[in-house]
């Protein structure tokens, strides 16, 4: 008798929860399959995705701050170490030095009785056109700086000497400037000491001195001379 009641409370259940379920999904229009998904879902899961999505959503704030804030570059002289001026870079200090009187010159009638119409206006004994560059065209006496000869003048820059002058004597070097305002206003007359770079053999060719002033450690300082 026990057995025929619980199997008759089993059934009676059974029916009950039947009749729920089927009040409950034709009212809300909910499925059998929906219900059984919520009673097979596994809460652990939704912590899991929760945890990935706080771990992404984490990841993505740190990608954030990285776009907003990023590290400054900056490109000035106050950051940048090493030479500002072309002197600097010379490292002048392994180079014999000797006393001169520095005078300046212009390729003109004033200074070499040529006027721009004259076949060899501004053609220099070496054969070279005058120059002022990083490396500028001088005259110099050839008995002691030959043609080719390397100078660092101060408040000049490279001197290459490639003229000739018969006033330029002994320890005197010429200068030249592109205009006779240039001697005056940048130059003048100078007594001071000059360094040798580099003794000359007596030649000197456009090639050559083309190649100095293309020398790409010191290009940084071109416009510092060209626009002086």
């Amino acid at each position: 008798m026990k057995i025929k009641k619980v199997i008759r409370r089993a059934c009676m259940v059974s029916l009950f929860v039947t009749a729920f379920l089927v009040t409950i999904t034709s009212i809300s229009n909910i499925s059998f399959a929906d219900v059984r998904m919520w009673v097979d879902y596994e809460p652990v899961h939704t912590e899991k995705t929760f945890t990935q999505l706080k771990h992404r959503q984490s990841s993505l704030q740190k990608k954030d701050l990285n776009y907003l804030e990023p590290k400054k570059m900056y490109i000035s002289s106050d950051e940048i170490e090493g030479p500002k001026t072309l002197e600097e870079a010379a490292n002048l200090d392994k180079y014999p030095t000797s006393q001169v009187v520095a005078t300046g010159y212009t390729a003109g009638v004033e200074s070499t009785g040529k006027s721009p119409d004259h076949p060899e206006y501004g053609i220099t004994f070496s054969g070279v056109q005058v120059k002022r560059d990083l490396y500028s065209t001088i005259a110099a006496d050839l008995n002691v700086y030959p043609i080719g000869t390397i100078l660092f003048i101060p408040g000049y820059g490279y001197g290459v000497v490639a003229d000739k002058g018969s006033a330029i004597t002994g320890n005197k070097i010429d200068l030249y400037f592109h205009t006779v305002e240039d001697v005056y206003s940048q130059w003048g007359k100078k007594q001071l000491d000059v360094h040798l770079i580099e003794l000359g053999d007596g030649t000197l060719t456009e090639e050559e001195l083309e190649e100095l002033n293309e020398t790409d450690a010191l290009q940084v300082f071109r416009q510092q001379i060209t626009e002086s």
